[in-house]
């Protein structure tokens, strides 16, 4: 299984900016997909985006607005997260996730990080 460590999070002022990292051990030759995902106090985690890894193809749900944008290093193992014009709704624990087949589901994570933006 993968181990994935998440950082970068913290209390940011709304319409701020944050970038998250993800680094990702044991085993990374084997992943196919790399996803960031969010759950906020009392609701469903909630998928923000992912990227194939062997290629950087991208995928965002409509509901990011074209606010965030993943990217990948993959010679070091990291996944990163950008979002800009954060939002109090964007206040949340963020996680990373692998998948290891495309048919397959995300079944290794990161423990999360608390992403807060004030208003």
């Amino acid at each position: 299984q993968v181990q994935l460590v998440e950082s970068g999070g913290g209390l940011v002022q709304a319409g701020g900016s944050l970038r998250l990292s993800c680094a990702a051990s044991g085993g990374t030759s084997r992943i196919y997909a790399m996803g960031w995902f969010r759950q906020a106090p009392g609701k469903e985690r909630e998928f923000v985006g992912r990227v194939l890894w062997s290629n950087g193809y991208l995928y965002y749900p409509q509901s990011t607005n074209g606010r965030i944008r993943i990217s990948r290093d993959s010679a070091k193992n990291m996944m990163f997260l950008e979002m800009n014009d954060l939002k109090p709704e964007d206040t949340a624990v963020y996680y990373c996730a692998a998948k290891l087949s495309e048919s397959g589901s995300y079944d290794s994570w990161g423990q999360g990080t608390q992403v807060t933006v004030s208003s």
